[in-house]
């Protein structure tokens, strides 16, 4: 799961940045060159804890979600987004917009005043031009493949060609690809292309000490809006836990943004942790809500996927009121699955596989 923070200059994103990784990355500077930064963050979560109390394994590993700062987009794309950035977003599962809504007069705005809405406006009229230029190359292609003939099947380019003309219809009323609700069979088809507003988007108001959230209205499909207090949080993250645990009572902070933010990103993105355990490791690992026993069994390695028998599957919440998996076989708690089975979150499961040579 990789997210890449983005968003005007002077808008916070590398504080941001600091605030969900720890990191000590230099804010305030702005060089105007393509620049990333990034940090594979673990997954807080208190049950891979319990479950480590309880199985006592030589190791534990939490899920990672790695976050890239990114900056060279500035929002005044005259002709689409350039090679080397576009390579870089293009990488990104999802994006988080980080929206600068503090004052602060030793920090000019670019464009000279803050508001929110111009800002998340700017920003997807970027994305949406770059697409708007991929989606004409490819019909324009798509057009000229028909013409000559030869390749392939013409109803396999009639249905792409479709495809594409929904999709510049929809650009062409400035509106993402993220609103059209394509299928997943259309997404994957589109993988390859890095279309930038079809990727879901966390917009992130950043905040100042003692600054409300401003009233932001919904902007659509696979778009989330949350706030954070983007330099509090940075200072908070890179203070020893006990002077932080202080900072945050005297500021009536309940919960680091790194948890939040981390949350929030696992909803953009349809995502959700199972875990496998015993007494070698105890791991959480991250799968999509809509993955089948298989698909997930997919996530810990290839074999155990194509080798796929069965699952044994309990559910978290079941295991811990039991107390033990020997508690769990004997009240009937610990049971098989199929290849149809869809993993829930909190899931503990234990592939049966066999891969013949």
């Amino acid at each position: 799961m990789k997210l890449g923070i983005v968003g005007l200059p002077q808008s916070g994103k590398t504080t941001i940045f600091n605030a969900l990784t720890r990191g000590t990355q230099p804010t305030g500077t702005v060089t105007g060159k393509i620049e990333v930064h990034e940090a594979v963050v673990d997954v807080p979560d208190e049950r891979v804890d319990k479950l480590a109390e309880m199985f006592n394994p030589k190791k534990t590993i939490y899920a990672k979600v790695t976050y890239d700062d990114i900056s060279g987009l500035d929002g005044s794309a005259k002709s689409g987004i350039s090679g080397e950035l576009l390579n870089k977003l293009a990488q990104m599962d999802g994006f988080i917009h980080v929206v600068r809504c503090f004052e602060n007069e030793n920090v000019v705005h670019p464009n000279g005043s803050i508001d929110p809405l111009r800002d998340i406006e700017s920003m997807e009229s970027d994305f949406i031009l770059n697409d708007t230029i991929s989606v004409e190359r490819r019909l324009e292609r798509l057009h000229d493949e028909k013409k000559k003939g030869g390749g392939r099947d013409k109803a396999v380019i009639d249905r792409e060609i479709e495809l594409f003309d929904r999709m510049h219809e929809c650009l062409s009323e400035e509106k993402p690809l993220r609103s059209l609700g394509l299928t997943d069979e259309e997404k994957r088809s589109l993988s390859g292309f890095g279309m930038l507003s079809l990727k879901p988007i966390l917009i992130l108001l950043n905040l100042d000490e003692t600054q409300d959230a401003p009233a932001v209205p919904e902007q659509g499909p696979e778009t989330m809006i949350s706030a954070i207090r983007g330099k509090i949080e940075m200072e908070i993250a890179q203070l020893p836990e006990e002077d932080a645990e202080m900072f945050m009572e005297e500021y009536g902070i309940t919960e680091l943004a790194l948890k939040q933010v981390i949350k929030l990103s696992y909803d953009l993105l349809d995502q959700q942790s199972f875990f496998t355990a015993g007494a070698d490791e105890c791991r959480a690992w991250t799968t999509s809500r809509h993955a089948t026993a298989p698909e997930a069994a997919g996530v810990i390695h290839t074999d155990l996927q194509k080798g796929f028998i069965r699952a044994e599957v309990i559910a978290y919440d079941d295991l811990m009121e039991l107390g033990s998996m020997n508690e769990a076989k004997a009240k009937g708690k610990l049971r098989l699955e199929g290849k149809e089975y869809p993993v829930k979150d909190g899931d503990i499961l234990n592939i049966r596989f066999n891969v013949s040579k």
